[in-house]
């Protein structure tokens, strides 16, 4: 049986390490920290538990697909719920909408809180339904050919013509959404990979469709569950783990990988090395073979994802009007995505602000509620989060701008950690913390992130710095990619 190394326990490698040892491969898994999951993590304190990465799961029929074919259904081993309403959304006006989970009663929601923006919202979906229809299987879940594969696969020229390459996300939004309101929450999902919507292309229209189309979805629990799911999973296929072995250098040969190295200096042979790393990391730092030299090239020139900024808050109480996830935004959008992508990025002096607060007993004690606060962030280096204070101070002024929008907690909280970009390149590995490895800004770039198969013989990427991006739903896509790639023992 052939030898596999790979490289991170993040949810990519978890997923390709499940696959290739169903597949009959002997299978390693090598994680520089001392657990597994990588950005879907966890915090526990005093009777509460926070997913400290994502909170919500879209297109969840691909962890169903992952663990039928690594053994049995997934909803054997964890509990899956849809999110309803799948998020309120607060604007700077103060209005409010739900939109629900029920991709069929989002009109009639929309219409409600603003009429006609139901049926412009309904025709723009119908749309990016086509869209879906050219790069979800055909592109999204296949290995990369960049656009020239995508014209091979068009059905029609008027396709092509609907992908609108040259239009921004936000130029979309303007011709097709008559209510400002609508366009900023077109806008927000843009972030769902990083990316600023004055740039990225207007065919991620995709994203909103598929949250709808599937849903959102949660774990019960948290969705941390998912991830030990996955890894129990692995162990019952045999996989080994190595938990605080950090890989330095993947080793080469004139015919290929041929093992990796660890801080210290022991080795680890490997035909086959699956590397769940940061991208950016893997090129510049573990590989120094010459075949690396394009694929470091093209990701000097490609613009990284923005990152996060989270706090954790332990609150005593309920909220009168409890939601599972919501989102309060800010008077001037393009001043966030101004701090975030300008030439002088900073952190954003009023943000959008993201609040995941589950409904859930697991995750908090009775009479109590668990707040994921998420606002976006400029990368560690970018802005030194590690700077005396400063961590402290925005945390503060976090908590002051949920205060002006209605959601003034600093007199119910217990207490609160504190997550910086710096917290996550130190604790995944990505660079300069990035959340989903490159952004998706031009109208390439979402075609043109690292492929599975490296130009070395024998070494794939998986995980979110990879194609086909981040988020939970295309790490798996990825790790299936790449065992397709690789084939069984």
């Amino acid at each position: 049986m052939a030898g596999v190394v790979v490289v991170g326990a993040g949810m990519g490698g978890l997923a390709a390490a499940a696959r290739l040892a169903a597949g009959g491969h002997r299978v390693t898994v090598l994680e520089q920290a001392g657990t597994h999951g990588g950005k879907l993590g966890e915090l526990r304190r005093d009777g509460f538990a926070f997913d400290t990465g994502p909170s919500l799961l879209t297109l969840p029929q691909v962890y169903r697909d992952l663990f039928t074919a690594t053994g049995g259904p997934l909803d054997d081993v964890v509990d899956l719920v849809p999110v309803e309403p799948t998020c309120h959304y607060r604007f700077a006006d103060g209005s409010e909408v739900d939109v629900p989970h029920d991709a069929a009663a989002v009109p009639a929601a929309l219409d409600a809180w603003s009429p006609g923006t139901g049926g412009e919202w309904a025709a723009l979906m119908a749309d990016a339904a086509r869209l879906w229809d050219l790069v979800g299987e055909p592109v999204l879940q296949r290995p990369l050919g960049g656009a020239a594969d995508l014209v091979r696969r068009s059905a029609s020229v008027r396709d092509l013509l609907a992908l609108s390459p040259w239009r921004t996300l936000r130029t979309v939004g303007g011709r097709r959404l008559s209510d400002p309101r609508a366009r900023v929450l077109l806008d927000r999902y843009a972030t769902y990979s990083g990316s600023d919507p004055r740039r990225l292309p207007g065919l991620m229209t995709v994203v909103p469709y598929v949250e709808q189309r599937y849903g959102g979805w949660y774990v019960r629990g948290g969705l941390r569950r998912l991830g030990d799911a996955l890894f129990d999973r692995c162990e019952e296929l045999g996989v080994r783990f190595e938990f605080d072995a950090r890989v330095t250098v993947v080793e080469t040969s004139g015919s290929g990988v041929s093992g990796v190295r660890l801080a210290g200096g022991a080795r680890v042979p490997a035909e086959v090395v699956v590397s769940d790393a940061d991208a950016t990391r893997l090129y510049r730092d573990l590989l120094p073979d010459r075949r690396a030299r394009r694929p470091r090239r093209a990701l000097g020139r490609v613009v990284p994802s923005l990152s996060g900024f989270v706090l954790l808050l332990a609150l005593r109480g309920r909220s009168p009007r409890p939601h599972h996830h919501r989102v309060l935004f800010p008077a001037d959008y393009d001043d966030e995505f101004d701090s975030l992508f300008g030439r002088a990025p900073r952190p954003v002096p009023d943000p959008a602000v993201y609040v995941c607060s589950p409904d859930d007993p697991a995750v908090r004690p009775d009479g109590h509620e668990a707040w994921f606060v998420l606002v976006n962030a400029p990368r560690q280096g970018q802005v030194d989060w590690t700077a005396p204070g400063l961590a402290e101070r925005y945390a503060d002024r976090v908590l002051d701008v949920l205060a002006a929008r209605g959601h003034d907690v600093r007199d119910r909280l217990l207490w609160r950690e504190v997550r910086t970009p710096a917290d996550w390149e130190r604790d995944t590995g990505s660079a300069g913390g990035a959340l989903y490895g490159s952004s998706s800004n031009g109208p390439r770039a979402a075609l043109l992130r690292p492929a599975n198969r490296a130009p070395v013989p024998g070494l794939y990427l998986v995980g979110g710095s990879a194609h086909p991006g981040g988020g939970l739903p295309l790490v798996a896509m990825s790790a299936r990619i790449a065992a397709d790639l690789i084939g069984p023992a």
